[in-house]
């Protein structure tokens, strides 16, 4: 078997997967946030637009900022995506323990797909996800998610070394040469604007590498099926601030 065929068998094998093993008997989620056990179906996914998940998502984090979380059935949630999940979008999000973003964007189990590295950047591993996610399992929103005061953000700003992290922190030079363009120095962590302004640049360089290095992700989006956003979590507020949404 030629590699190209072998490539679309797998992807055509994948979904076929995901929509195989969902239960049929689920209904779709349910308005409000009273609290219920509904998941995302096969058919909700499909009906959803790319901005209406966006939408979503931009209300949970809402929702999470004035303490008025969904009260989720986790156990039935657990039940209900046990043989098929369907989740309506995909967040790569940095490593930090204080940035969970089915809690920050107010998402029950099997609502979202998450990829988490430390600074949010993509690579060839991450990518492969992103596509698996939209191409295959039908997500409709890919949010790029950074935070304030990002660790490996502010390690890369002061050249720090230390074993594999010292090669990983190089995937941030971009960013923090587009920062030192717009703010005054000093250039390291001790500057709160400069390591801001890497931060919101890391975001953005991240967002147009997945564009330009994934032809899948980049024809659904030039399709308008799938939509590519960017945002900053405050990690005194819990508010996220959108880039290019």
């Amino acid at each position: 078997m030629t590699r190209p065929l072998a490539v679309a068998g797998l992807w055509i094998g994948a979904a076929a997967l995901v929509v195989a093993c969902a239960p049929s008997r689920l209904d779709s989620r349910s308005g409000g946030h009273d609290g219920h056990a509904g998941v995302v179906t096969k058919e909700a996914q499909a009906a959803m637009t790319p901005r209406q998940v966006f939408d979503d998502l931009r209300s949970g984090n809402e929702r999470f900022v004035d303490g008025n979380l969904t009260n989720y059935d986790f156990g039935a949630q657990v039940e209900a995506t046990a043989k098929g999940q369907f989740p309506k979008a995909v967040v790569l999000s940095c490593l930090d323990s204080r940035v969970p973003p089915e809690i920050i964007f107010d998402q029950g189990i099997g609502d979202i797909f998450v990829g988490r590295v430390a600074g949010n950047f993509e690579n060839v591993d991450m990518l492969g996800s992103m596509e698996f996610a939209t191409a295959a399992a039908g997500s409709k929103l890919i949010v790029v998610l950074g935070h304030s005061a990002c660790g490996a953000v502010k390690g890369a700003a002061d050249g720090v070394e230390l074993g594999n992290l010292t090669a990983m922190l190089d995937n941030f030079d971009p960013a923090l040469a587009a920062a030192k363009r717009t703010t005054p120095g000093p250039y390291d962590s001790s500057n709160t604007a400069y390591v801001s302004a890497a931060v919101e640049a890391n975001v953005r360089q991240t967002m147009a590498d997945v564009l330009a290095r994934s032809s899948v992700i980049k024809d659904q989006v030039d399709a308008g099926k799938v939509m590519v956003v960017g945002g900053v979590y405050d990690l005194a507020t819990g508010r996220v601030t959108w880039i290019d949404a």
